[in-house]
């Protein structure tokens, strides 16, 4: 979560140079050039079953072609740290979700550390509520683009919890690379529309070198981390993570897009980590 708020904040200066569909399409092309070894099923992996496979294709529909399209069209609209705000609600969106489909029980602890979530980056929000001006030229573009965050959040609230099921049948790699790939299949269309006429030579290397690691941060690193983690531990629990989205994301629009910092934000991050602790500071048991 913490790679994925980085490369959230780190796509402004990709999305003003670079189309979103384009952007969206090399993300995923990337990605597959990365993990074209991890398509292959192991020898003790069973076939995958109808259902596993409506589950993937929902999966990339969701978490990687929506969540990209309205991440990367939100985030030219406003800044990083107003997206923060909008991002708040994924930890009781995860949650929420879990308890819905999956069945599982939020327990205090867990119910405690979504709250102080929402608050930490709450505070956030009260802290960034000057930055809508600078980051879009008329208020309705500001609101378009919190409100293409919010659909992200909605994305990738769904994509959490449907990776707890397809995490205990599948691979972390195998789910990587089919769910990139179906990403890539999607996305080429729109994909190959906006390179028709668009001139690449106007992309410096700087950007091309941040592309890169755009790419493999998105479809590669991050996912097979969560994937790997949502093996081990529920998903109400591990949606207490995406707390530290909004945070990176925040942090780098402060440390490197040079967005000002305030004394809220400080108390956000102190927020943030505690409800880290209450999801993760282990158990006695009687």
């Amino acid at each position: 979560m913490t790679l994925v708020g980085s490369y959230v904040a780190l796509s402004k200066p990709l999305v003003a140079a670079i189309p979103v569909f384009l952007l969206a399409w090399l993300r995923f092309g990337i990605g597959s050039l990365a993990m074209w070894r991890w398509l292959r099923r192991p020898p003790d992996e069973v076939p995958m079953t109808p259902r596993v496979k409506r589950l993937l294709f929902l999966e990339s529909l969701l978490g990687n072609f929506l969540f990209s399209l309205c991440m990367l069209a939100g985030v030219s609209l406003t800044s990083a740290l107003a997206a923060g705000v909008v991002l708040s609600a994924l930890p009781a969106a995860v949650a929420v979700l879990s308890w819905l489909f999956l069945r599982e029980r939020m327990s205090l602890r867990v119910a405690l550390a979504v709250l102080c979530a929402a608050l930490g980056i709450g505070l956030i929000g009260l802290g960034a509520s000057g930055d809508h001006a600078q980051a879009a030229s008329t208020p309705w573009q500001a609101w378009l683009g919190n409100g293409l965050v919010l659909a992200a959040v909605l994305c990738e609230a769904a994509y959490a919890v449907i990776g707890k099921s397809l995490s205990s049948v599948l691979s972390p790699k195998r789910i990587s690379a089919i769910i990139n790939l179906w990403g890539f299949a999607l996305m080429t269309p729109l994909g190959i529309f906006a390179a028709w006429s668009f001139d690449f030579g106007t992309v410096p290397l700087g950007l091309w070198l941040l592309l890169v690691f755009y790419g493999l941060a998105a479809s590669v690193w991050s996912v097979w981390l969560w994937m790997t983690g949502l093996r081990h531990v529920p998903a109400s629990e591990g949606g207490v993570f995406t707390v530290m989205l909004p945070v990176a994301a925040a942090a780098v629009g402060v440390g490197v897009l040079g967005e000002p910092m305030t004394t809220l934000h400080l108390m956000a991050f102190g927020l943030a980590l505690v409800g880290v602790l209450l999801a993760t500071i282990p158990t006695r048991r009687g």
